[in-house]
Protein backbone atom coordinates (compact mmCIF):
# COMPACT_ATOMS: atom_id res chain seq x y z
CA UNK A 1 0.00 0.00 0.00
CA UNK A 2 1.05 3.40 -0.67
CA UNK A 3 2.17 5.38 2.39
CA UNK A 4 0.57 8.70 1.21
CA UNK A 5 -2.87 6.53 1.05
CA UNK A 6 -4.71 6.45 4.04
CA UNK A 7 -5.62 3.15 5.18
CA UNK A 8 -9.15 2.87 6.23
CA UNK A 9 -10.73 1.44 9.33
CA UNK A 10 -14.60 2.00 9.36
CA UNK A 11 -16.49 1.51 13.17
CA UNK A 12 -20.47 1.01 13.12
CA UNK A 13 -22.91 0.02 15.27
CA UNK A 14 -23.15 0.56 18.81
CA UNK A 15 -19.80 0.22 20.58
CA UNK A 16 -19.32 -0.82 24.39
CA UNK A 17 -16.10 -1.47 26.78
CA UNK A 18 -16.06 -5.19 25.89
CA UNK A 19 -15.67 -4.17 22.15
CA UNK A 20 -12.74 -1.88 22.08
CA UNK A 21 -10.06 -4.51 22.50
CA UNK A 22 -11.29 -5.96 19.36
CA UNK A 23 -10.80 -3.11 17.11
CA UNK A 24 -7.40 -1.96 18.53
CA UNK A 25 -6.75 -5.64 17.42
CA UNK A 26 -8.50 -4.89 13.81
CA UNK A 27 -6.27 -1.51 13.59
CA UNK A 28 -3.16 -3.11 14.60
CA UNK A 29 -3.82 -5.91 12.06
CA UNK A 30 -3.91 -3.22 9.17
CA UNK A 31 -1.18 -1.63 10.20
CA UNK A 32 0.56 -4.39 10.35
CA UNK A 33 -0.55 -4.63 6.64
CA UNK A 34 -0.19 -1.49 5.45
CA UNK A 35 2.56 1.56 4.83
CA UNK A 36 0.14 4.12 5.20
CA UNK A 37 1.33 6.90 7.20
CA UNK A 38 -2.77 7.75 8.25
CA UNK A 39 -5.57 5.68 9.03
CA UNK A 40 -8.92 7.21 7.45
CA UNK A 41 -11.44 5.74 10.70
CA UNK A 42 -14.98 6.12 9.23
CA UNK A 43 -17.18 6.31 12.67
CA UNK A 44 -20.27 7.99 10.75
CA UNK A 45 -22.17 4.91 11.16
CA UNK A 46 -22.00 4.73 14.87
CA UNK A 47 -25.13 4.21 17.01
CA UNK A 48 -25.60 6.56 20.21
CA UNK A 49 -21.95 7.63 20.91
CA UNK A 50 -21.08 7.45 24.43
CA UNK A 51 -17.79 7.55 26.62
CA UNK A 52 -17.57 4.17 25.14
CA UNK A 53 -17.30 5.38 22.18
CA UNK A 54 -15.00 8.33 23.11
CA UNK A 55 -12.42 5.71 24.77
CA UNK A 56 -12.43 3.64 21.84
CA UNK A 57 -10.87 6.44 19.59
CA UNK A 58 -8.77 7.56 22.44
CA UNK A 59 -7.34 3.96 22.29
CA UNK A 60 -7.18 3.28 18.53
CA UNK A 61 -5.41 6.86 18.47
CA UNK A 62 -2.80 5.48 20.79
CA UNK A 63 -1.98 2.06 18.85
CA UNK A 64 -1.89 4.06 15.61
CA UNK A 65 0.65 6.70 17.33
CA UNK A 66 2.63 3.53 18.94
CA UNK A 67 2.97 1.95 15.34
CA UNK A 68 5.90 4.27 14.10
CA UNK A 69 3.93 7.32 14.94
CA UNK A 70 1.20 6.74 12.09
CA UNK A 71 -2.03 8.71 12.57
CA UNK A 72 -5.66 8.35 12.98
CA UNK A 73 -8.17 11.05 11.71
CA UNK A 74 -11.63 10.54 12.08
CA UNK A 75 -13.99 11.02 9.54
CA UNK A 76 -17.95 11.28 9.27
CA UNK A 77 -17.94 11.82 13.17
CA UNK A 78 -21.54 12.73 14.06
CA UNK A 79 -22.14 16.07 15.51
CA UNK A 80 -23.04 13.82 19.41
CA UNK A 81 -19.48 12.42 19.23
CA UNK A 82 -17.82 15.71 18.64
CA UNK A 83 -19.18 17.43 21.64
CA UNK A 84 -18.45 14.27 23.66
CA UNK A 85 -14.67 14.88 22.43
CA UNK A 86 -15.08 18.12 22.84
CA UNK A 87 -15.96 17.99 26.87
CA UNK A 88 -13.30 15.60 27.59
CA UNK A 89 -10.92 17.44 26.06
CA UNK A 90 -10.04 15.31 23.50
CA UNK A 91 -11.44 17.36 20.05
CA UNK A 92 -8.21 19.19 20.40
CA UNK A 93 -5.59 16.09 19.90
CA UNK A 94 -7.74 14.06 17.66
CA UNK A 95 -7.38 14.86 14.11
CA UNK A 96 -11.08 14.98 12.96
CA UNK A 97 -11.69 15.30 9.59
CA UNK A 98 -13.70 18.36 7.49
CA UNK A 99 -16.44 17.00 6.45
CA UNK A 100 -18.21 18.81 3.19
CA UNK A 101 -21.93 20.12 4.14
Amino acid sequence: MDPLSPAALVVTGRVTRAGVPRLCTELEALLAASDAAVVDCDVGGLVHPDLAAVEAIARLSLVARRSNGRRLRLRGTPPELRLLLDLVGLADVLELAEELP
